[in-house]
């Protein structure tokens, strides 16, 4: 269970400094605003989960350290060229990467699932991505296609994280698993379902999947 809270932490406080940035690149005053508070709501979940760390109790900063290094390098390897990349970006690849999180927090104790739950929840990062992504597209119908492609990308690389995450941490392996390490073909059938779920996120925001 530490894993997964360490994980999702780190997560949380990546997803604030992201946010902040892309909030200062951003043109329109509202924009700004509205990353600005997209970003503050991440924080807040941060410090949620690092709180539930230390009730446990556990070191939050040992419990985020395993999973520096392959967060850092999924965001290294996704660095967005511009403002509409970042933001499907953030909606496509956080996306699959929550409901990673809540198919394993199915398995927790109802404390922690409920607070795994609360963290997940959409701060409005959906609607605002939508509504720009299409905006975009409405006025060049050229871009489309690019950004099509960039969301393919992007999933790729957050299933792969998401698979070798989970195989080299043994207990978020058997998290995935439903608790019981000798039912690990349900991995393969989660990712089945992340798959479809992306395909409905590329659907509302009007690209092919």
């Amino acid at each position: 269970m530490a894993d997964l809270l360490g994980l999702l932490a780190y997560a949380s406080l990546t997803a604030f400094f992201r946010l902040a940035d892309d909030a200062s690149l951003a043109v329109a005053l509202s924009d700004k605003t509205a990353l600005a508070e997209m970003a503050v709501a991440e924080f807040a979940h941060f410090q949620l989960l690092r709180a539930r760390l230390e009730e446990m109790p556990a070191n939050p900063t040992l419990a985020m350290q395993p999973f520096v290094g392959p967060v850092d390098e999924f965001h290294a390897r996704t660095a967005p060229s511009d403002w509409l990349e970042g933001l499907v970006k953030a909606y496509v690849g956080d996306g699959i990467a929550a409901d990673f999180y809540r198919a394993v927090a199915q398995v927790l104790e109802p404390k922690t699932r409920d607070l795994v739950l609360t963290v997940l929840a959409d701060t409005g990062h959906s609607e605002f991505v939508i509504a720009r992504v299409r905006a975009a597209i409405e006025a060049d119908p050229r871009v489309a296609g690019r950004l099509a492609l960039w969301a393919r990308r992007l999933v790729g690389e957050a299933l792969g994280q998401a698979q070798r995450v989970a195989a080299e941490r043994e207990s978020l392996a058997a998290l995935v698993a439903g608790g019981d390490p000798s039912q690990l073909g349900n991995i393969g059938r989660m990712f089945a379902q992340l798959t479809d779920a992306h395909a409905a996120r590329m659907a509302a925001l009007g690209l092919a999947s």
